[in-house]
C-alpha cells in the first residue's frame, strides 16, 4: 500500500531541516573550535597568490562547513584593515568551490546495496547514513560526556552534529518518498520546467533559511520521489548560490566600502555567472535536445553541477579579478569626501563579526595587542629621549600616543571580556588571560611615558638642567630599562618563553642601580651639589623609571606562569633562591651596568 503525503508529511520534513541545519550548525562551530583559528589567520599569509588563495579558501570552508561564515569572516577581515579588497577575490573563488563538499558528503545518503550480499553488502549497508549515523551519535555523545580534554570533546560535538545532519536528511528524503505516486506533486514541478523560476525559488528559499547546504539538501531529498529531472535541479541549484550570499550582504551593514564590497563580489559572481551560464544551457538544451537535461536527477547529479557551477565561475572570472573589483567599486561607490572613507583602525580593527568564531577574535586581538605593544613601546622610547634632549614636537606625539594606547585598552578590554564569555577551549582562555595582563601593562608603560615628558618638560619651561654626573645616571639606567623592555615585549611578541626568563635579572639589577643613584642623589643634597627642585624632579624620573621596568617584570612574569602553569610569586622566590643560571645574568648585568656608573662594586654585595 502506497503511503500518501499528509500534513503529517510536512512535519516530518520541517523537521528533518531542523535536525539539518542545527546539526550543520553545531558540526561548524566544533570545526571552527578544533582548527583553534590558525586556518583563518593563515588567510593574512597566503593571499598574495591567486592559486594559494582559492586554495586555502577551499580548504578553510570545508573545515567550518560554511561559505557564509567565511565571507562574513572576509568581510571583518578587510573592515578591520588587516586584508585588502583584492586578497580576498581567490579566496572566495576557493570558498565557493569548498562549499560543494558537503553536497559530496551528503551524496552517503544514496548510497544502494541493490541485493548485494556478503561482505560487499554489509559495507554498503554500513555506509548508509541511517546505519552509521547512531555509531557516530553514540561515539561523540561518550566523547562528549567522558573525554577529559576540551579538544576530544569538540571533537564530539562534530560527530554529534554530523549526525543529526544525516538524520536529518534522512527524515527530508523519507518524508517526500510519498510524492513520487502524488500526480498534483508532478503538475507542481512542471512549473520548474521555467529556468527563472527554478532561479527565483532557489535564491529566496536559500536566503531564508541562509544556508545553501540546507537548500541543496532538500533539492536531494525531493530527488528521491524521481520527478526532478537535470534540467529543472540546475537552475535551482544556482538560485541556491545566489541566495547564500544575503548571509554576507546582511554582515555589511555599518562597514567601510571596501568591506562592503567583499560580499558584493560575492554575490556578483552568482549573478553574473548564472546570467552567463543559465542562456548556454538553455540554448544546448533546446537546440541539441540533449537526454540528459529530461533525465531523473539523484542524490550524486545534484552534487556535480553544484561543483561544476561553482568550478566553472571561478574559472570564467579568475582572469578579470581587476575587472570584478572595480565592478564592485561602480556598486558600491566611495563618497565624495574622502574623510568620509576613512576611520580610526582601532575602530574598526575589533569587528563584532569574529565574535561568531571566537578562535579567530583571539588571534585578531594578539595581532591588534602586538600593535598596541609596539606603539607602547615607541612612545616610551621616545619619551626616555626626552630626558636628555627636550623636544615639543615629539612631547605632544608622546601624549597622543598615550591617547591612542588607552583606547586600545579600552576596546581590547571590552572585547576580550566578550570573547571570554563565550565557549572557548582551556588554551585560548590562557591566550586570553594573558592578553588582558599585557594590555595593562602596556598603558601603565605609557602612563609613566607621560610622566617622564611632563619631567623633561618642567625642566625645559623653568630652564634647569642636571649636572653632567646626574645624566650619566640616567642614561646608565635608561639603557638598563631600555634593554628590559626589548626583552619583555619581544618575550611577548614571539612567545619567547627563554628570553621571558631573562627579564626578572635585569629587573633586580635595575633595582639596585635605582637605590644606588637615590643613594648618591641624597649626597649631593647633603652637599649642596644639587637644588631641592631639581632633586624633585630627579627622584620623579627615578620612581617611574622603576615602575616602567617593574611592569616589564609583570609582562614576563604573566608570559611564565600562563605558559608554564606556575605561581609566579613562588617562581620569583625560588629563582632568586636556586637558580644558578639566575645568577649568572644577574651578575653580568650588575658588572656592566655598575661599570658604566663608574662604580664597579662587588655584584654579590649588591
Amino acid at each position: 500500500m502506497t503511503e500518501k503525503f499528509d500534513i503529517f508529511s510536512i512535519f516530518t520534513m520541517l523537521g528533518g531541516l531542523a535536525f539539518f541545519l542545527y546539526g550543520m550548525n553545531v558540526m561548524s562551530t566544533g570545526l571552527e573550535k578544533l582548527t583553534g583559528g590558525k586556518l583563518e589567520v593563515a588567510l593574512k599569509k597566503m593571499t598574495s597568490n591567486k592559486l594559494k588563495a582559492i586554495m586555502l579558501g577551499m580548504g578553510i570552508t570545508v573545515a567550518i562547513q560554511s561559505s557564509s561564515a567565511m565571507t562574513v569572516m572576509l568581510v571583518g577581515f578587510v573592515n578591520s584593515g588587516i586584508m585588502t579588497l583584492e586578497q580576498t577575490i581567490g579566496v572566495c573563488f576557493g570558498s565557493n568551490i569548498g562549499t560543494t563538499f558537503t553536497a559530496w558528503l551528503l551524496c552517503l545518503g544514496d548510497i544502494k546495496d541493490g541485493g548485494v550480499g556478503g561482505a560487499a553488502g554489509f559495507i554498503l549497508k554500513l555506509l548508509k547514513p541511517e546505519s552509521f549515523s547512531p555509531l557516530v551519535a553514540l561515539a561523540g555523545t561518550i566523547l562528549i560526556m567522558f573525554a577529559k580534554k576540551n579538544k576530544k570533546k569538540d571533537i564530539g560535538r562534530i560527530l554529534v552534529g554530523f549526525a543529526v545532519l544525516m538524520t536529518g536528511m534522512t527524515l527530508m528524503s523519507d518524508s517526500v518518498d510519498p510524492l513520487a505516486s502524488s500526480p498534483n506533486f508532478k503538475d507542481i514541478l512542471t512549473a520548474f520546467e521555467n529556468p527563472v523560476l527554478g532561479v527565483l525559488v532557489g535564491a529566496g528559499f536559500t536566503g531564508i533559511i541562509q544556508s545553501s547546504a540546507g537548500s541543496i539538501g532538500i533539492l536531494m531529498a525531493f530527488s528521491t520521489s524521481g520527478a526532478l529531472s537535470y534540467g529543472m535541479a540546475l537552475p535551482i541549484i544556482m538560485g541556491c548560490n545566489i541566495g547564500t550570499c544575503v548571509t554576507a550582504l546582511l554582515s555589511t551593514f555599518g562597514v567601510s566600502k571596501d568591506a562592503k564590497r567583499v560580499a558584493w563580489t560575492h554575490i556578483l559572481v552568482k549573478i553574473i555567472g548564472t546570467l552567463i551560464l543559465l542562456p548556454i544551457i538553455m540554448l544546448l538544451q533546446s537546440v541539441l535536445d540533449l537526454e540528459i537535461f529530461n533525465a531523473t536527477v539523484g542524490y550524486l547529479g545534484i552534487a556535480v553541477m553544484h561543483t561544476i557551477f561553482n568550478v566553472a565561475t571561478t574559472i570564467m572570472f579568475l582572469p578579470f579579478t581587476k575587472q570584478l573589483i572595480a565592478l564592485s567599486k561602480l556598486v558600491i561607490r566611495d563618497s565624495k569626501n574622502a574623510s568620509e572613507n576613512e576611520a580610526s583602525k582601532e575602530d574598526f580593527i575589533l569587528d563584532e563579526r569574529f565574535l561568531k568564531t571566537p578562535a579567530v577574535a583571539i588571534e585578531i586581538c594578539r595581532s591588534v595587542t602586538v600593535a598596541m605593544s609596539e606603539l607602547t613601546k615607541q612612545t616610551i622610547f621616545d619619551a626616555l629621549e626626552m630626558l636628555t634632549k627636550y623636544d615639543e614636537a615629539m612631547a605632544e606625539q608622546v601624549i597622543r600616543c598615550e591617547d591612542r594606547i588607552d583606547h586600545y585598552e579600552d576596546k581590547l578590554n571590552s572585547y576580550l571580556v566578550r570573547i571570554s564569555k563565550n565557549s572557548i577551549t582551556a588554551a585560548d582562555g590562557r591566550r586570553v588571560s594573558k592578553m588582558m595582563h599585557m594590555v595593562g601593562n602596556f598603558e601603565r608603560i605609557s602612563d609613566h611615558a607621560v610622566n617622564l615628558v611632563e619631567s623633561a618638560q618642567e625642566m625645559h619651561e623653568k630652564k634647569i638642567e642636571f649636572s653632567p654626573e646626574c645624566r650619566n645616571e640616567i642614561a646608565v639606567i635608561t639603557e638598563a630599562i631600555t634593554d628590559n623592555i626589548n626583552k619583555a615585549f619581544e618575550a611577548y611578541i614571539n612567545d619567547d618563553l627563554k628570553l621571558a626568563h631573562r627579564v626578572e635579572p635585569l629587573e633586580e639589577v635595575v633595582d639596585n642601580i635605582s637605590a644606588e643613584l637615590k643613594s648618591r642623589h641624597i649626597r649631593r643634597l647633603q652637599n649642596e651639589e644639587c637644588t631641592v627642585e631639581l632633586g624633585y624632579i630627579y627622584q620623579d624620573i627615578l620612581t617611574n623609571l622603576e615602575r616602567i621596568s617593574d611592569h616589564c617584570s609583570n609582562i614576563a612574569g604573566c608570559i611564565i606562569e600562563i605558559d608554564e602553569k606556575t605561581d609566579i610569586h613562588a617562581y620569583l622566590h625560588d629563582v632568586k633562591e636556586n637558580d644558578e643560571e639566575f645568577r649568572k645574568e644577574f651578575r653580568v648585568y650588575s658588572e656592566n651596568y655598575f661599570k658604566k656608573l663608574g662604580d664597579p662594586i662587588d655584584p654579590e654585595k649588591v
